[in-house]
């Protein structure tokens, strides 16, 4: 069943008197790549978490397709988390764990996890503990293990925080190419070279708000308010 579109109305989110995501009315649908982008505590990641189930507003709804999120649909979604969440198991296990729990069976398994394996330059590790791993290679994994699943739309939260150039490099390759073959992907990103390499279009928050939405170059070339040229000429928003 399709995920696309996903909706957002009247998205609230408050704590201690203090409200931390507003939304009015938010759609992802169709191709292409999402980056998100301002300061700490703009509610970024907090929205990415509403959006995929993972955290309830207080007010307001989240429909995928038209209907609340479902587990029939939540095969056709994927999510890497800024720290990477992996088995106890090998790198190709995890990837394989993943493709079975999305029904394919074990040869089809197998072939996708050496695909997304070599993908993410993690073929000689195949067979090694992903525990072990440098922090660049679990969050390749991680990503590797999410894209093999084919799910319509991936959310990624800072996908690259603090890993070296290589691995960076490789993330936003798979990210690329993931974007060509049609999957919708929505990024966090603070650093915003990457955000203008990866994003077709960008989503400036702040203070829970979206303030802006637009493609890429317009966005940066010329913003449309006071506080999204403030950040991009890195000043501090409070």
């Amino acid at each position: 069943m399709p995920i696309l579109p996903v909706t957002a109305e009247r998205l609230f989110v408050q704590r201690n008197g203090r409200a931390l995501l507003d939304v009015e009315k938010l759609t992802i649908s169709g191709g292409g790549t999402t980056v998100l982008v301002g300061p700490n505590g703009a509610g970024k990641s907090l929205l990415l978490k509403v959006l995929a189930a993972l955290h309830q507003a207080d007010t307001g709804r989240v429909l995928w397709n038209g209907v609340p999120p479902d587990r029939q649909r939540y095969c056709r979604f994927g999510m890497v988390l800024q720290t990477p969440v992996l088995l106890r198991r090998s790198a190709r296990a995890n990837i394989e764990f993943a493709l079975r729990a999305v029904g394919c069976n074990g040869s089809e398994a197998r072939e996708r996890a050496q695909s997304a394996l070599e993908a993410a330059r993690l073929l000689p590790l195949a067979n090694a503990s992903a525990r072990v791993l440098s922090g660049g290679e679990m969050q390749c994994l991680a990503l590797a293990r999410a894209l093999a699943t084919e799910p319509d739309l991936l959310f990624l939260d800072e996908p690259t925080s603090s890993l070296d150039p290589a691995s960076m490099q490789t993330i936003e390759a798979m990210v690329r190419s993931a974007s060509k073959d049609g999957m919708r992907i929505v990024v966090i990103a603070h650093d915003l070279a990457q955000a203008r390499r990866l994003g077709d279009e960008i989503i400036f928050m702040h203070r829970g708000k979206i303030v802006e939405r637009a493609p890429t170059l317009p966005f940066f070339q010329s913003p449309g308010t006071e506080d999204a040229r403030d950040f991009i000429a890195g000043k501090i928003l409070v």
